[in-house]
């Protein structure tokens, strides 16, 4: 029998090993994808802005910059949950919350940074924590960003501010910690949407 012959056999019975070898090993673990939740609009529409606004996507760091949902269990212990991701990137997701909120108030000129069109004010800001945390057991997102308001046209600061958001989830499961996350995305936009209003309306009457 020539070597060839031998080769033959031995070469299959190496790939079907590698075949059965492959079917042991375990299925790769699904993926959980979420949404950022949002309250139904109630159709009311609040005081408008007047001027046309720029919302930048805020800056984060390295963690908080992906779609992985944070959470920080201990201390200074920093992680995600298993298994779970954002639809999108947490800056963006937020990003478009803020953008939505000021038009649901009724027609403004508002966009994003990907755009080209012409605006009056803009809105920069850091995504300093965006993140359930576990106090005594029990988690509570925190969504904290530093927003500097400035001039379009000749890029200075009208003003700056921190916000800080602490909603509490109503239990560990994590739709509730996404429910949560919902909830502290929109009040923080709220208030944001008023504050911008306040500054540019002072702006305007000088």
């Amino acid at each position: 029998m020539s070597r060839l012959a031998l080769f033959r056999p031995l070469a299959l019975a190496c790939v079907l090993g590698t075949l059965a070898a492959c079917t042991l090993l375990p299925d790769a673990e699904p993926i959980r994808v979420y949404l950022l939740p949002t309250a139904e609009a109630t159709g009311q529409q609040g005081e408008r802005l007047q001027q046309a606004l720029r919302i930048h996507t805020p800056h984060a760091s390295r963690i908080l910059a992906g779609p992985r949902i944070a959470v920080v269990p201990d201390g200074n212990q920093i992680s995600s949950y298993q298994g779970a991701r954002w639809s999108d990137a947490a800056p963006t997701l937020l990003r478009d919350r803020l953008i939505e909120q000021f038009r649901q108030s009724g027609p403004v000129a508002v966009s994003n940074e990907d755009s080209n069109l012409f605006a009056e004010l803009e809105l920069f800001s850091e995504l300093r924590a965006f993140q359930s945390e576990y106090i005594d057991g029990q988690p509570q997102v925190l969504v904290r960003l530093d927003a500097q308001l400035a001039s379009a046209t000749d890029q200075r600061i009208l003003a700056s501010r921190r916000f800080e958001i602490r909603q509490p989830s109503a239990s560990p499961q994590l739709e509730s910690v996404v429910a949560a996350f919902g909830e502290a995305s929109d009040e923080l936009s709220r208030q944001l949407q008023r504050w911008t209003i306040e500054i540019a309306k002072s702006q305007s009457a000088q």
